[in-house]
């Protein structure tokens, strides 16, 4: 459990917290939400002990494990997967002391616990966490100092949670992620053996792991029970009930003060008009709502132009001559098109994006395209590539046509929430989100018939995310969109292109099925993967025939101990399965009673959505039972 009392903190002098408090139970899982600024990772690093509070407590039990993502990616020349392997210090040291140790009875515990803490399943377990987070296992054999930033953050992610902490801290772990690895992630998440302590804007991965929010308001620290879409609803809820107590409390204050000015010059009424100065002096105020202004997005419209926008006939594409990454490409784009690309990273995703914008000519094949065609760009790189030393009114106006009046550039900027203030504030002390939309307002100046947007959403907040589907919505023209948000994709896609394989083939599911089609995949893996290692499993069973009778005995128990283990899981999952199908077939049969859909449709609803969550419950029961018997099969 963890305590969090009276908190106070500042930064050179600005509050941040105001003797806030919360409470997180063991095994929470736990969103932290809030405007930016207003001190979410400050809190995670108070709460880890990075930094120290002003006044207040943060109360831990004794010995609880606490766990971030390193500040400093790994990248030395070992091996992914050692690498991963050596975040379990325990385990390392126990291993290395194994080798040493000459004492019967130290080398006794030692192998003990090493079976306490499974240490035999140890590799398997990092390399499914691997793999999970987009690394095959000829990448895992490669040298961190190999990768690029991005996937050295994930390989620091990886180690994380293979250390298994009793709090798991994680600030903005998809940043860094795909669309599938966040699939992942947010299933690995809702079973995390502990508690997870977790910054995110991303509104999917807070809806199917979270069971408690923490809103960063006001400088407090406000607590609701259930995932960020119940959140978003009581707190609306709350906040219009404050409002009409407001507004109901006013009328009184008027009420009273008219009685007072009308009869406090009367003596026969000088009575009453005293004691009704005194109600209005004890009556406590109710605040004002006074909610954070949302911000709005409005992309141009652009002229309508005849179809198609852009067509590609057996084109291929690539960055060195006769090798290219994608080939074949048979695509058409129209104005009315809201695309969105599948596919793992590295598969030519942002390739892709790159020959539809303009910036990579094709290898073989013709490309056409209309002679009037404005496409806006917009890839989360480009912030690197912003005259920090500039302001966002000095980059528009350059970007537009030379005599375009001041109004107009401001225009462009107001589109994004770029007021009189912040035109002129260079950009080098823009924020991350805000470094976002200014891209966004460069990108769209002309009024594009395509928005090609690769991770849009890095850096914007829930409300800005949002705010940007509303936006994407409202638009007339095409967009083609590269995103690891799956509440984006879902609210402004229509169609799927799966890029996969050096193809781009049009995907006919929906992202439920592609979420299935990716497990699949990886059963798959993992029974190739199983075949691959009978091989070595049969030298290793050739070896044990020459294995000491102690060392074939502390071999048996660790087999049962593992075994016993596996057949627990299996029984507790087709438990759950049997549970939830019951629930299931239950709701189902009410359902389709034709009595239900007479008169008032609530009760409706509201089986309709029990129904949906049984619905989850019952495939992540059917996940954990194939997963459990795969690896009693290969046990």
């Amino acid at each position: 459990m963890l305590h969090i009392n009276n908190l106070t903190y500042r930064i050179v002098g600005r509050p941040i917290f105001e003797e806030a408090s919360a409470t997180v139970h063991k095994n929470d899982k736990v969103g932290f939400v809030g405007r930016n600024g207003t001190g979410k990772t400050t809190l995670l690093k108070i709460i880890s002990g990075e930094i120290p509070s002003e006044a207040g407590d943060i109360n831990v039990p004794n010995k609880t494990k606490m766990g971030k993502v390193a500040q400093e990616a790994p990248s030395g020349n070992t091996s992914l997967i050692d690498t991963v392997l050596l975040s379990d210090v325990e385990r390392t040291e126990l291993l290395k002391e194994a080798d040493t140790a000459t004492d019967p009875m130290r080398i006794a515990e030692i192998h003990e616990r090493l079976v306490d803490i499974k240490a035999d399943t140890a590799p398997s377990r990092a390399a499914r966490i691997l793999a999970g987070l987009g690394f095959n296992e000829e990448a895992q054999q490669q040298p961190c100092s190999a990768l690029s930033g991005g996937w050295q953050m994930r390989v620091a992610l990886a180690s994380l949670l293979f250390a298994e902490p009793d709090f798991l801290l994680l600030d903005e772990p998809t940043n860094h992620l795909d669309l599938e690895a966040t699939i992942w992630l947010e299933s690995y998440l809702k079973n995390y053996p502990g508690t997870l302590l977790l910054i995110s804007h991303d509104r999917a991965l807070l809806n199917n792991v979270a069971n408690k929010i923490i809103h960063l308001e006001n400088l407090q620290l406000n607590s609701y029970t259930g995932n960020y879409d119940q959140f978003e609803q009581v707190r609306r809820e709350r906040l219009e009930h404050q409002a009409a107590q407001h507004a109901k409390q006013q009328e009184q204050r008027k009420h009273i003060q008219s009685f007072i000015d009308r009869f406090k010059a009367k003596a026969s009424k000088a009575k009453q008009a005293q004691s009704r100065v005194k109600m209005l002096e004890r009556m406590q105020p109710i605040a004002a709502v006074a909610e954070d202004s949302t911000l709005a997005f409005d992309f141009p419209s652009p002229e309508e132009l005849a179809p198609p926008l852009i067509n590609l006939d057996r084109v291929d594409i690539g960055y060195e001559p006769g090798k290219p990454i994608l080939k074949g490409l048979d695509l058409r784009l129209d104005m009315e098109d809201r695309i969105a690309l599948l596919g793992a990273n590295g598969n030519g995703k942002s390739t892709l994006v790159k020959l539809l914008a303009g910036r990579l000519e094709p290898q073989e094949g013709q490309l056409y395209k209309s002679s009037k065609l404005k496409v806006g760009y917009f890839a989360q790189d480009q912030a690197e590539e912003l005259d920090l030393d500039a302001t966002p009114y000095t980059l528009m106006a350059r970007l537009m046509k030379p005599g375009t009046p001041e109004s107009k550039v401001r225009a462009q900027l107001g589109r994004f929430g770029f007021g009189v203030n912040h035109v002129s504030t260079k950009v080098g002390k823009l924020s991350g989100g805000e470094k976002a939309r200014l891209l966004f307002a460069l990108s769209t100046r002309d009024a594009p018939h395509i928005l090609l947007m690769d991770e849009p959403t890095n850096h914007l907040d829930v409300d800005s995310r949002e705010a940007l589907v509303q936006a994407m919505n409202a638009f007339e023209g095409a967009i083609v969109l590269v995103s690891h948000d799956p509440h984006l994709i879902e609210l402004t896609a229509d169609r799927f292109w799966l890029v996969a394989d050096g193809n781009v083939q049009a995907y006919d599911g929906d992202l439920e099925d592609y979420k299935r089609l990716l497990m699949e995949q990886r059963r798959k893996e993992r029974q190739s993967s199983r075949k691959t290692n009978e091989t070595s499993q049969s030298n290793d069973a050739t070896r044990a025939k020459n294995m000491s009778k102690k060392d074939k005995r502390r071999a048996a128990a660790e087999a049962r101990a593992a075994g016993g283990d596996l057949k627990k899981a299996v029984r507790l999952a087709e438990q759950k399965m049997e549970k939830f199908q019951a629930k299931k077939d239950k709701l189902e049969k009410e359902l389709a009673d034709p009595s239900l859909y007479e008169g008032d449709n609530s009760r409706q609803l509201e089986l309709s959505k029990e129904l949906a969550k049984i619905e989850k419950e019952l495939m992540k029961a059917e996940t954990q039972w194939l997963e459990a018997q795969e690896k009693l099969e290969a046990s």
